[in-house]
């Protein structure tokens, strides 16, 4: 690179040593340069032997200018896809003064309780969230993500089962394979990470219907989703009763935002509720990153990944907060631990639990209910439209079914900068979230008039007397 082009050069503010630092250092072990020290050190077999392919030089203000010119081409759409993922309104004081604030995202892992009272007291409130919401004794302080918490729920079933300390039921014989139960309505994301966590632990993984599961000696668990991937709502406590009743236990996931307005899976008899905490006021950030919450009974408490902030007294008598339980390697032996992720998302688990700290239990009651409604006006249009919806219970996800096919709809959506779920030629899927606006429900009406080529049904939408 010319030297006139730039003053500030990358490399010697990101490179500690100087030239002249270097060279002592190269005679101090007897190198002559470092091409020499790398000639000793790595051998010719298994070094490149010509120039990397890289990009010319530049700057670091040069390249800041370049990306925001790549990143001005992005084409900003509303996506109503779903699949765990919902756009969110994060409330302006917690975006500046956590999410934005150093003295939220910078701390480690607080091991020093009487330097981190003020994030011990966001994460319980975290963990009060998730119990109360999905009707549960326990909760965890985060995982890094929802298909892991998945994954986790699955070694947490098979440790209890297995071990012989839970529900009566015949143990599985000696010298065979553990079976896994996953609903094909799962979230495809959390069926692959399933996938590869059960292989190298020896567990068989069975994907189907939740109506057509077995509970065969080998089975120990069974997992679910609440509400499915494709939006529908379902009673889960007969199959939750039948599968405790042959020996197995249950994991289900679920949407946070939901259990504002239906029945926890706790109160249905669920053993673990998982899920992602996303949509608490945490912006998408292109899939990741998110935090789960885990939550389930006290009697599996010790076997819980993560750890679990808990309540005690100081020297003063006064009110502390301290990890009461930490069962990941990093902290315990080895062999004892019960998970080896050690990334728990806490910045943004404390971010969903201001969220909710924020808005409030009537707070979150009304952004569900203002969702649920909004799903329900946008059923009544399409049908008038005369495109069928197939979840007869939902909360905030439509299935529709395009008989001529979804490449009309497809169209159309692309030339209105809105995204859809297309889960096959025929089908598509709509989930609304916090953001939506009843222009935004309108908008999509007008895309599925446009691609039928009818007029669209008039709103009425009421005002607010306030």
């Amino acid at each position: 690179m010319n030297r006139l082009d730039a003053s500030d050069w990358f490399a010697r503010r990101h490179i500690g040593p100087s030239p002249e630092e270097r060279n002592r250092m190269l005679e101090t072990i007897g190198a002559s340069s470092l091409d020499a020290l790398i000639d000793e050190a790595i051998p010719a077999s298994i070094r490149l032997q010509r120039p990397l392919a890289l990009p010319p030089p530049e700057s670091e203000h040069q390249y800041l200018r370049r990306l925001a010119a790549v990143a001005r081409r992005n084409k900003t759409f509303r996506s109503y896809i779903g699949l765990g993922y919902h756009d969110t309104i994060t409330p302006s004081v917690i975006l500046r003064m956590v999410m934005e604030n150093p003295g939220w995202y910078t701390p480690y892992t607080p091991y020093q309780a009487e330097i981190a009272q003020g994030r011990l007291e966001s994460l319980l409130n975290f963990q009060t969230m998730v119990t109360e919401l999905t009707g549960m004794e326990v909760a965890n302080a985060s995982l890094l993500d929802e298909a892991t918490a998945a994954a986790e729920a699955m070694t947490l079933l098979h440790r209890a089962r297995t071990g012989g300390r839970v529900l009566s039921g015949a143990a599985t014989g000696a010298g065979e394979r553990s079976l896994f139960l996953v609903s094909d309505c799962c979230l495809p994301q959390t069926i692959d990470v399933l996938r590869a966590r059960a292989e190298p632990l020896d567990i068989d993984l069975h994907v189907g219907p939740m109506d057509r599961m077995n509970f065969e000696r080998r089975v120990f668990g069974a997992l679910l989703q609440y509400p499915d991937q494709y939006g529908l709502v379902q009673n889960l406590a007969p199959f939750i009763a039948r599968a405790h009743e042959a020996g197995v236990l249950v994991a289900v996931g679920a949407d946070l935002l939901a259990l504002a307005l239906l029945t926890p899976p706790g109160e249905m008899g669920a053993d673990v509720v998982y899920g992602n905490s996303q949509r608490f006021g945490v912006p998408l950030g292109y899939g990741g990153p998110h935090a789960a919450f885990f939550a389930t009974r006290h009697a599996f408490v010790r076997q819980t990944p993560g750890r679990i902030i808990g309540v005690s007294v100081d020297v003063h008598g006064r009110r502390a907060y301290r990890m009461a339980l930490a069962t990941r390697e990093q902290h315990i032996r080895r062999e004892k631990a019960t998970s080896n992720i050690c990334t728990a998302q806490a910045l943004l688990a404390n971010m969903a639990a201001m969220y909710a700290v924020y808005h409030g239990p009537d707070g979150l009651t009304a952004i569900a209910s203002r969702v649920h409604a909004l799903s329900r006006i946008l059923d009544q249009a399409l049908r008038a439209l005369g495109v069928e919806q197939s979840n007869a219970q939902y909360f905030d996800t439509l299935r529709v079914g395009v008989p001529s096919g979804v490449d009309a709809v497809r169209e159309k959506a692309i030339e209105a900068g809105i995204n859809f779920r297309y889960i096959d030629g025929r089908t598509i899927g709509i989930a609304l979230d916090e953001t939506v606006t009843t222009s935004d429900v309108e908008d999509i009406v007008n895309v599925f008039a446009a691609a039928a080529g009818k007029r669209p049904p008039r709103f009425e939408w009421e005002t607010n007397p306030e």
